[in-house]
């Protein structure tokens, strides 16, 4: 990409200008830069006569939580608006639109949410959002199914693959999730008062054994078109509305990673309410909210993806009485494990979560930390012998009545 290069501010309404059919000629605009991500500068262009505002989203070629030491393809922003597009098609009201991506640049031109909240921040808020289970739910399911051989043309399908060879971002799961988080990694971040339970990590041969299932399935398995980083990190929010972004990490994967990581991060909130709630009444109300938002996108996840496969399914054999079932069951223990595996490296591993992190009591952050652990580790030891979404939710709720050690 020889004319890349990253924006200015100015720059960056320079640009805003060139767009056809979103500002006035001549309209005054102005640019903020609003990226609080690890990878990508982010442009707000607003014009000051109507309010009107777009997002500028542009590749850095390195990490920016690293720097320069850490690069990065820029590839990746093909990636996200190439997924975006496809989300919309499928889902158009849960994913912000795109309204153009250029690759010498490497940016990306969408909707801007400025109405919404990012969900990380509404659940330390203590916020509740009655639509989201079925919004996530369905989201899944839409975008899971159509991507992968169920319900997609099977070769149209191989093709789609192709296009979404990730290889640079899928290393960074690959180590960060599946690999860091069970030795002695430089790459870790654990602060010295759970450093037991990290080094309790490390030398559980079991757990490892867990771990290394789920990693390859992450490497080997590309059953649908993943997101690739679906946390509440990655979704704004408002009461009647839910909007998916950042689907860089946008690969052909298991489909319960996807499923995992938004479960995970509700139970991540979960933990953190040692810190969040001021009274037990408070944390116990609050808890209850998000263990039946866990049931709930399974439940609405699970419920439209078998009306998708009876309705829409493309493969006659798929059609065999029993094969849904057994399907169903092995994505929901793969979800659980998954679950698992995206807690416990926002403990331990290099990028935390504000919902832990921001604690500012180092004993409840510790007791919030632990209970993560816990609660992580256990989905990963049981995945596969999970029968339905109350088992996840039981080790959940038994995580807080045991206590906080590992």
């Amino acid at each position: 990409m020889s004319n890349y290069h990253p924006l200015t501010e100015a720059q960056a309404i320079a640009y805003a200008r060139q767009i056809p059919q979103l500002f006035q000629t001549g309209s005054e605009l102005s640019s903020q830069e609003i990226g609080d991500g690890n990878l990508n500068l982010v442009f707000r262009i607003t014009e000051a006569g109507t309010g009107k505002s777009i997002i500028l989203k542009q590749a850095l070629p390195y990490a920016k939580v690293v720097g320069e030491s850490w690069p990065l393809t820029l590839d990746r922003a093909r990636i996200e608006s190439e997924a975006l597009m496809i989300e919309e098609a499928l889902c158009p009201d849960l994913v912000p639109h795109v309204y153009t991506y250029d690759a010498d640049l490497a940016l990306t031109v969408m909707e801007d949410l400025s109405d919404h909240v990012i969900m990380r921040r509404g659940l330390i808020e203590r916020n509740q959002y009655p639509l989201f289970a079925e919004h996530i739910g369905r989201f899944l399911a839409h975008t899971l199914f159509f991507t992968s051989d169920l319900g997609k043309n099977q070769q149209e399908k191989k093709l789609q693959q192709g296009r979404f060879i990730n290889p640079e971002l899928c290393k960074i799961t690959e180590d960060l999730i599946f690999d860091d988080p069970y030795r002695n990694s430089d790459n870790n971040n654990i602060e010295a008062h759970i450093r037991d339970a990290a080094e309790a990590l490390w030398n559980d041969s079991e757990l490892h054994l867990e771990v290394a299932i789920l990693r390859n399935k992450f490497l080997t398995q590309s059953q649908a078109l993943l997101h690739g980083d679906l946390h509440t990190g990655s979704i704004f929010i408002k009461p009647d509305s839910t909007k998916v972004i950042d689907p860089e990490f946008a690969y052909y994967g298991p489909m319960g990673f996807d499923i995992g990581a938004v479960l995970g991060n509700l139970l991540l909130n979960y933990a953190g309410q040692e810190g969040w709630s001021q009274d037990e009444e408070g944390r116990a109300e609050y808890r209850a909210y998000l263990i039946q938002t866990v049931k709930d996108v399974w439940t609405h996840f699970e419920a439209n993806f078998r009306a998708l496969w009876n309705e829409q399914g493309v493969d006659r054999v798929f059609a065999t009485p029993g094969y849904q079932d057994y399907f169903v069951a092995n994505l929901l223990r793969d979800a659980v494990g998954f679950t698992g595996a995206k807690m416990v490296r926002r403990v331990v591993g290099l990028a935390h979560v504000a919902d832990i992190d921001k604690i500012e009591d180092a004993a409840a952050r510790e007791r919030a930390q632990r209970l993560a652990l816990r609660i992580g580790t256990g989905a990963i030891r049981t995945n596969r012998q999970v029968n339905n979404i109350d088992e996840l939710i039981a080790l959940a709720t038994q995580a807080v009545e045991r206590g906080f050690a590992l």
